[in-house]
């Protein structure tokens, strides 16, 4: 018998909907409540390795996931300048195992979608325009007050609604993302036939320049630079600043600029790291994903994390009959050197790109970081 039988999810990005299939899969009843009018998802696009995609098999959604992206197994290094010359093509350790590639692009509206018709499908329940405003504890009981209103009694309250998590500030973790010094335009572009696999340009005026194939006919295209206030950019700005900073790049960067000008889908996010270095509970109300913790996307690990989260505690509350001090030693155990070694890593990479480091390295801390998340949550 399963420790809990009855729990409340707050948010609906990757962390809270893989806990929400996992445990209506397992009989659990479920309430998903999202503060947002409807389910939607920031960004572009989204880079999963292998270890996300081991995690996406065991939710039961690979083979959508794999029809709706583009699979790679390399990375391609270019040069700034005339040409965009080759300098390099990298294997990518396979971090899911043999049966997945290396990583997988996607459109990450459509993730998200996924993931929300399998849980509908296996059972939970969800409710949007439903902020969870309050959380009040009574021994083995949870009662979330959501707008306002308490919403009735449970035997755990879920946080994975992100960042800037109520839950967190609810159960009094002060731990708050912070900013990297990075930020990064992000567009949705058509996919040259070329492009086959991930490609990155380092040097020129920003730190990277790069693109990730997320369908046979689409891919994302970033510029990673110094972190700036953008905030008061319309679209258009957004669109027109990305172009000019690009004219530095060559090869598929044609492409990419003439969607630009074309029909300009660009959003600027600024990089932040976080960690909640102790336990991520408080009693029976937990957090995960970007609420416990977060990291600049230069290793791309945080949606793998964020589903190693949801994966390892519900494991653990289907296996187990009681929500005891034991479960929450084992989840840390398993969670939080794993997030932590990520973070840091992340971090690391980036601070090196912003501090000109050419001795840093970068290679030496890649492989390591995918040797260890090769191995099982």
């Amino acid at each position: 018998m399963a420790a809990v039988t009855k729990v409340a999810i707050a948010g609906s990005g990757v962390a809270a909907l893989a806990a929400a299939i996992q445990l209506a899969k397992a009989g659990v009843e479920v309430d998903v409540f999202e503060k947002k009018p409807e389910l939607t998802a920031l960004g572009s696009g989204i880079s999963l390795q292998g270890n996300a995609l081991r995690a996406l098999d065991q939710l039961g959604v690979w083979e959508q996931v794999l029809e709706s992206g583009y699979p790679g197994d390399g990375l391609v290094i270019r040069a700034p300048g005339p040409g965009a010359a080759v300098v390099m093509s990298l294997p990518e350790v396979k971090t899911g195992g043999p049966d997945y590639p290396a990583g997988l692009g996607m459109y990450r509206p459509d993730l998200t979608r996924i993931l929300y018709d399998e849980a509908v499908r296996s059972g939970a329940a969800f409710r949007f325009d439903a902020e969870l405003t309050g959380v009040a504890q009574d021994g083995d009981t949870v009662i979330p007050t959501v707008n306002g209103e308490p919403v009735g009694a449970y035997d755990l309250l879920i946080g994975g609604d992100g960042l800037h998590s109520a839950t967190r500030d609810l159960i009094g973790i002060d731990v708050k993302p912070q900013r990297t010094g990075m930020g990064a335009w992000r567009a949705f572009v058509s996919r040259p036939p070329e492009v086959t696999a991930s490609e990155m340009f380092y040097g020129g005026p920003v730190y990277i320049a790069g693109y990730t194939p997320t369908s046979e006919d689409s891919m994302y295209a970033f510029l990673v630079e110094a972190a700036q206030d953008r905030s008061a950019l319309s679209d258009e700005e957004h669109a027109r600043l990305m172009y000019e900073t690009s004219l530095a790049y060559e090869g598929p960067w044609e492409s990419i600029r003439a969607d630009l000008l074309a029909s300009p889908r660009v959003n600027y996010t600024w990089f932040t790291s976080h960690l909640v270095p102790d336990a991520w509970n408080r009693g029976r109300v937990v957090i995960i994903g970007d609420a416990a913790h977060s990291c600049p996307p230069t290793i791309a690990q945080g949606a793998a994390q964020a589903l190693e989260d949801a994966l390892v505690l519900t494991e653990l509350l289907v296996a187990r009959d009681q929500v005891d001090q034991e479960l929450w030693d084992k989840f840390h155990a398993r969670r939080l050197p794993r997030a932590a070694a990520v973070v840091a890593a992340s971090v690391q990479l980036g601070q090196w790109q912003i501090d000109g480091d050419q001795h840093a390295d970068v290679g030496g801390l890649i492989s390591s970081i995918a040797q260890q998340m090769a191995v099982p949550a």
